[in-house]
């Protein structure tokens, strides 16, 4: 599998659920009726996603009574990257690039010289490096900063 543009639904919900996990489940698990209403994503949708990502090592999950899913790492070491590998494959915006899949353009003579690949490939690697910088803890953060901002509110901690 391999990812070529825009994110798929599956994946921006699943980055929605993990921030909501990271923020809310302290070590216990959260049902995915809850995830689901409070992140607005479709419960059977939801609960293909987060299989995906347990079976990925993101989340762990429990059976029964006080079951629902958690974060089987930290926030700070779930990159966008991983999530987007998991769910969509790698990053390649041209076939040739793809580490896994590469398959050589029909219309290119000498891939070695290839003006577009040349020109992807820092495309790659700079998405890459954005995508392997950026984790889930990361995006919170982010997310925080601007809602204060757009409050007014400033934080002088030390």
């Amino acid at each position: 599998m391999v990812f070529v543009g825009m994110i798929s639904k599956k994946t921006k919900y699943a980055l929605k659920a993990l921030g909501y996990l990271a923020e809310h489940s302290v070590g216990e698990p959260i049902l995915i009726a809850e995830l689901a209403e409070k992140e607005n994503i479709p419960k059977k949708f939801l609960e293909a996603i987060l299989v995906a990502l347990r079976k990925g090592g993101v989340l762990v999950s429990r059976i029964g009574k006080g079951g629902g899913y958690m974060l089987a790492i930290p926030a700070e070491e779930i990159t966008v990257n991983r999530v987007v590998r998991i769910l969509e494959g790698e990053f390649a915006p041209l076939p040739c690039l793809s580490d896994t899949h590469a398959t050589r353009c029909e219309e290119c003579d000498d891939q070695a010289s290839c003006s577009i690949r040349l020109v992807m490939w820092d495309v790659k690697n700079a998405v890459t490096a954005v995508m392997d910088a950026v984790s889930v803890a990361d995006m919170i953060e982010r997310s925080k900063a601007v809602r204060m901002k757009s409050r007014k509110i400033v934080d002088y901690s030390i």
